[in-house]
């Protein structure tokens, strides 16, 4: 098991130096964040291109992998989380797209995983959305069948708006759809889980006490750096290990305490790492 990060975080830096950066501070591999390169407004932590897929040459693939090797890092995957269920068949086109892209970038670059969302439309429940991605995600797991790739799905809702309420904009959030999901394309499609949100689904105690099991979170879940919130990491590590996992740990930095500025973003990642080292050898 090695130690590593999304990219996300730093949407202006570019990626070797983000590179320069992560080798530097110790950690072992990089998951790259790939969403389209585009300009305007995006969602939080959502919207960085540190590689611009869409355009990506065999020889660009390859001097990036080369690059990131060269500093003595691995690419665990690269990642993109859209909603590939949007009630809009245009937006769905798009974000379809750019999976596709993604997942042949990840191919030109022989990196195996593709990570993002099954996606969700909020006012559909979540038997008829997945009725929907029975219809929508054949094509996509037949797309990254073809070119020889693995898809995780993230177990995040996606509910932190009221825009996103009430079922949220990922329905892959709870072990009755993702037995499910593995029911059905296991070969291709697993799970990039994530203990933060079954901590803000229901073991949150305090914050379902105050807001109640409809809030869904709204308004008390706050998303902390791993050591500074409240998932017991050896409990985590431990099923891990006796499970026999032997992939990579990456670490999602989302913590408004550390954002801002490149630096800040940093000492959240050396926290998480300090946090984390013991049980990634």
């Amino acid at each position: 098991m090695r130690l590593g990060f999304l990219t996300a975080p730093f949407p202006e830096t570019p990626l070797m130096d983000v590179a320069d950066w992560a080798a530097g501070a110790g950690f072992e591999v990089l998951e790259i964040a790939c969403w389209p390169r585009a300009t305007g407004p995006t969602r939080r932590y959502a919207g960085t291109s540190h590689i611009d897929v869409a355009n990506l040459s065999a020889s660009q693939a390859t001097e990036i992998v080369d690059e990131i090797a060269a500093k003595g890092l691995t690419i665990s995957g690269l990642g993109f989380y859209p909603n590939p269920l949007h009630p809009d068949p245009a937006h769905r086109e798009q974000v379809i797209g750019h999976i596709k892209h993604v997942i042949t970038a990840a191919e030109k670059m022989d990196v195996s995983l593709v990570n993002t969302f099954m996606g969700g439309d909020a006012a559909l429940t979540q038997d008829a959305n997945w009725e929907r991605a029975l219809e929508i995600w054949p094509d996509i797991v037949k797309f990254a069948d073809d070119h020889g790739r693995k898809i995780t799905i993230e177990n995040c809702p996606m509910i932190f708006s009221k825009d996103e309420w009430p079922g949220g904009h990922n329905i892959a959030w709870s072990p009755y759809i993702w037995r499910r999901i593995l029911e059905q394309w296991g070969g291709t499609i697993g799970l990039n889980y994530d203990p933060s949100h079954l901590v803000w689904l229901m073991i949150d105690r305090d914050g379902l006490y105050e807001r109640g099991s409809l809030s869904a979170g709204i308004g008390w879940q706050i998303p902390r750096i791993p050591g500074l919130g409240e998932v017991d990491w050896r409990v985590v590590f431990a099923a891990l290990y006796r499970a026999g996992y032997p992939g990579d740990c990456i670490i999602e930095h989302e913590d408004r305490d550390f954002e801002g500025t490149d630096e800040l973003v940093k000492r959240g990642f050396i926290i998480a790492r300090e946090t984390l080292r013991p049980f990634v050898v």
